[in-house]
């Protein structure tokens, strides 16, 4: 077991040892849960954005890398004309 103190900002550093055994780095992400009177530290592992090809079925076939930077184009300046600004 490893001991570190609460700020006065709520942050704790996570010991050393610990980042080690799970294998948590500078930027990741972790999650955390509470289980009875206790919490349980989980880091969230960024997968990348290829793992994810196929997950979903094409509603469409793929037109190509130009027909779409063509199409985003056209809805962002759509909704520029909107005022929707995101």
């Amino acid at each position: 077991m490893w001991r570190a103190k609460v700020t006065l900002k709520g942050q704790v550093t996570i010991p050393k040892a610990v980042r080690a055994a799970l294998s948590i780095h500078d930027g990741d992400a972790v999650l955390f849960a509470i289980e009875g009177d206790r919490a349980v530290l989980r880091p969230l592992k960024k997968k990348p954005l290829r793992g994810l090809y196929g997950a979903l079925p094409a509603t469409r076939p793929y037109p190509g890398l130009e027909a779409i930077r063509r199409e985003v184009r056209q809805k962002r300046a759509e909704r520029f004309e909107k005022g929707n600004h995101r």
